[in-house]
């Protein structure tokens, strides 16, 4: 088994569990982030994902050794296919957070951005580094990357293959929190708990209208922004919460968690 599962309350931990590949992704695991993810997004009873490696190393990338064993990843032009790491084309209703120790790099890079949120070691590393293989960036490296920190750091990365440290992936935005190393993990679940604890509805709507509004104009992003609103104040989500704030509940903004 090269990806383990565990829940922790309403959160999901993936591990991928190839430390011995410092966690690439050849076919069969790629397979398996699909359907633990693809599982992940209509479990009721699961709010929020973790994503992380085993051994310290988050993920160095695709199984370069698979290809032409059979086992290698498979890269579908067809957009309604599975992206070559397996899960990176889902565009899923909840959160998840990548837990960083160790490298990120090549497609495990572009899994930690494919996640909603990073935490990161503090001696963890980022960087393309398939870029001296030959090897292309398939899985929305060239994508979120550019839309997370800017397109001249994203060319900065893309076209050198240069390492970047925690402390300046933090600068740059492309980590969330930076911790002590071992802690990345302990740290990513906390956030995510956190996550959980928010009413669903409100949350995920306004999450799912941070993405689409990046190819929509501003007229059509507003309007998409409203309609996703309306989920939770139909919902009665809203009242409750309104309801619960004028009862005395949150006062000095108490009730916000410290994530």
């Amino acid at each position: 088994m090269t990806v383990r599962s565990e829940t922790r309350d309403r959160v999901l931990v993936v591990t991928i569990d190839r430390p011995e590949t410092r966690n690439a992704v050849d076919g069969p695991t790629a397979d398996a982030l699909l359907r633990v993810f693809t599982d992940f997004e209509s479990a009721g009873d699961l709010d929020a994902a973790v994503l992380t490696g085993a051994g310290g190393t988050f993920c160095s990338g695709a199984d370069l050794k698979a290809i032409g064993s059979g086992r290698g990843n498979r890269i579908h032009q067809d957009m309604s296919m599975p992206g070559p790491l397996g899960c990176t084309r889902l565009s899923l209703s909840k959160p998840v957070v990548a837990a960083v120790e160790g490298h990120a790099v090549a497609g495990g890079l572009e899994l930690a951005l494919w996640c909603d949120l990073r935490v990161a070691a503090r001696t963890a590393v980022f960087g393309v580094f398939c870029r001296r293989w030959g090897v292309p960036l398939v899985d929305g490296g060239t994508v979120r990357l550019p839309r997370l920190v800017g397109h001249g750091r994203a060319l900065d990365m893309i076209l050198t293959g240069r390492a970047v440290d925690a402390e300046e992936a933090l600068a740059w935005g492309l980590t969330n929190r930076v911790c002590e190393p071992g802690a990345a993990l302990a740290t990513a679940l906390d956030l995510a708990a956190g996550l959980t604890a928010f009413p669903q509805a409100c949350l995920r709507a306004d999450r799912a209208s941070s993405y689409e509004q990046w190819g929509l104009p501003l007229g059509d992003a507003l309007a998409n922004e409203v309609r996703h609103g309306l989920v939770p104040v139909r919902s009665g989500e809203t009242v409750d919460g309104a309801s619960r704030f004028a009862g005395g509940e949150g006062r000095h903004g108490t009730a916000v968690p410290d994530l």
